[in-house]
Formats: C-alpha cells, structure tokens, sequence
C-alpha cells in the first residue's frame, strides 16, 4: 500500500521540487519517487498539507544525558564558568534523569528530528536508545589534560564505550571514542583516540570561545583558571602560536571524519587549514549550534565567512543545559535571522542531507529519494526565500 503527500512545495533534502509535485512512500515511509499529480493517480488518495514536505532533521550534536540540566546553568557566563557551572550541578536521581531523557527525546521526535549525533560521557542515554526511536551515533567522550592520566582517562572512555557496544551486532558503526576539546586532552591521551581500531567518525568542541585560542596561541587566559578550579595544574602549558583548531587537526589519521562543534572563532585561516586536510583524506564538517553559542558565550560565528568558503556545514543544538530546546528547527530560525543571505536552501540541506552525509546514514536518510527511509516533516513558515520567526517543525510520518 502506497502513501501520497503533496504540500505547498517540497523539499527533497538537496532542492525544491517543481510545483505540484507528489512524494510516494509506502506505508512505512520508504520513498517510491515524487512524481507529478497526473503521474499519482487517484487525487482522493492524496494526504495534502500547508507548508513544507521536508526530510527528517539530523541534530549533528546533543548531549541527551545533560537533559535534566534545562535552566540549571545562567546564561550568558562564558565558556568557562559555563563549564564550572556543568561540573558542580549537584545530579538529580536516576529516576528523574531517565525522565528528561525521555522527554528531550520525545519532543525531538516531535519537532522532526530522525538522527542524533550523541556525546556521551556516561551510559545514562542506553536505556532510552534501546527503544529505536531515533538513530543515535554515540560520540563516546574522554577529557585529560595531564598526560600522566592518559592512560587512566581513555580506559574511563573504553568502559562507557563496552556498554554501549554490548547493544550493537557492530559496535564502530554507531560508537565512536572522540576527544571532548582541545584544551582538554593530551597528546597522549589524543593519540590513544585517534588509534583506536574502527574509529573513524569523530566529533570535537572546537574553537567555541576566543579563550581557547588564546590558550593556544599564547598559553594564557581563562582556561588557566578552569584548570586551577578543578585542581589540575596547567602551569606546564605553553601556547604554541597557532590556533586551537591548527594545533590538533594534524593529529587525527588518514581517512578519519571529524564533525568540528561550534567554530564561533573560527576564521579564514583556519578554513583554509581545514581545506587542507583533504589532502591527507581527513574530511571535516562544521557543526554549527547557534542557539548554544547565544546561550553561553552571546555571540556566533562568522556565518557569511563559513558560507561563502565551506560547503560541509551541519546542524546541531547542543545540550539543554546550554539551550532552551533541543529543536533543528530553532536553531535554522536563528541561523537565519543572522544571516539572510544565506539560502533558505541551503539551511535545510544543512539541516537533513548535509547531516546525514557527516554521520554516515545518507544511504538510508537525509533525502527524499527512492528506497531511503528519512522520515516526513512538515514546516510552517518556510518559503524557498524566508524562515519567519514563528516557522515550526512537525514529525508527520
């Protein structure tokens, strides 16, 4: 049995189609084609809707295990104090941590969310994932600056890791060990990542507040005190003249993907920077979370300067302890206030076939082609030329 939606236009995930266009799916969602209303056959069949037919979102980057934080953390402290604010959030029991676990993701599904590019630093998440009610890749994360604890800190990793992997008949598909930060693991520490057997879809904070390059650059600022309140002595460190982003990148392996989080201070430089890594096969993709960048730091990155110079761009919207919605849809709403000179276009295809791409699902999500299952979302208050501030998102099918 087939299924017929038509809607004011389509989104097939890389394009609008033509006016009057029909998306065919069977009755699961697997797409047939879109084809033209003559071509669908009986008009009475057809389910028609006002708005937008797009493909499920991919949130490139969340932390559904920070769920129960939502309002526990000002806004507006920086990146710092943000951080010290996340660490020393007495945690609630496990009762009511499972149950904003379950409502974040309840209301991602909602907002026509499909795919989750999930960091995990405990196994709190596993129960929920279990259900299948979304696709998660689980960027398992460990944290070490000192390199004495190296080896300490990356068995904290591989032990998070062992949980989740007892769930999957291939455990490196949907798991990977990632580094947290560059300001907050070793070389060592790095180099035991990057080595890991299988890991070749990573994710990294990157570049998210101008401290971290300065820490980089010059090997001053902030992050001293960060470290010096959680009692780690980071008088050793000293900068080594070049970016954050400059310093690490040359680290990850040959055919490794790298989704690099926030790129507020990210610059010109550094994208050529990024560029380069083609060259060695390590491809890169920008996850951009606006809303979280508000939240924390009250700036965004240089959005005209990503666009006009990368085009492997994904969406993401951090956690709700740095954000008031775990929403695709938000986060494009504000990416487009920003900056409306960037196609309405491209913001979706950021948004679905973009992210698909980075975590490696386009086979089967992303796009409204023939045989993928991506999921059908309706949006109101999109046009091809303009998002308006009160555009919402609807999971349909």
């Amino acid at each position: 049995m087939y299924r017929k939606f038509r809607a004011d236009s389509i989104f097939t995930g890389k394009a609008f189609s033509d006016p009057g266009q029909v998306l065919i799916t069977d009755e699961n969602g697997r797409v047939e084609g879109i084809v033209s209303e003559e071509e669908a056959g009986d008009r009475s069949g057809i389910e028609s809707f006002d708005g937008v037919l797009s493909p499920g979102f991919i949130n490139a980057h969340c932390h559904l295990e920070l769920s129960w934080m939502k309002g526990a953390v000002p806004k507006l402290t920086g990146m710092v104090d943000f951080l010290l604010s996340v660490m020393k959030t007495n945690r609630p029991d496990s009762t009511a941590i499972q149950l904003a676990i379950e409502k974040a993701e309840e209301a991602m599904i909602r907002e026509g969310i499909v795919a989750v590019g999930d960091i995990c630093n405990t196994t709190l998440t596993i129960k929920q994932k279990q259900h299948g009610n979304l696709y998660y890749h689980n960027f398992i994360e460990a944290m070490g600056f000192v390199e004495a604890s190296a080896e300490q800190r990356f068995k904290q990793a591989m032990d998070v890791y062992a949980e989740f992997a007892k769930h999957y008949d291939m455990p490196n598909v949907s798991n990977s060990i990632v580094p947290h930060s560059p300001y907050s693991v070793s070389p060592a520490l790095f180099d035991k990542i990057t080595s890991f057997p299988g890991n070749l879809l990573m994710s990294i904070h990157n570049q998210e507040n101008e401290a971290e390059n300065e820490f980089f650059i010059s090997g001053t600022g902030e992050f001293h005190r960060l470290f010096k309140k959680i009692g780690v002595d980071s008088s050793f460190h000293k900068g080594s003249g070049k970016s954050s982003l400059q310093d690490f990148l040359p680290r990850l392996k040959r055919n490794q993907v790298v989704l690099l989080v926030h790129n507020v201070e990210t610059n010109k430089d550094d994208i050529d920077f990024i560029k380069k890594q083609t060259e060695r096969d390590v491809q890169c993709w920008l996850c951009l979370c606006p809303n979280a960048n508000h939240y924390i730091n009250g700036r965004l990155p240089d959005l005209e300067l990503i666009d006009a110079n990368y085009d492997q761009v994904v969406l993401g919207t951090d956690s709700l302890a740095s954000n008031d919605h775990l929403s695709v849809m938000e986060e494009i709403k504000t990416l487009h206030k920003a900056a409306p000179s960037i196609p309405v276009t491209k913001l979706l295809q950021w948004a679905t076939y973009n992210g698909a791409r980075a975590l490696d699902i386009a086979d089967e999500t992303g796009s409204f082609e023939k045989g993928k299952q991506p999921g059908i979302v309706l949006l109101k208050g999109v046009t091809k030329r303009a998002v308006s501030e009160k555009a919402i998102s609807q999971r349909i099918l």
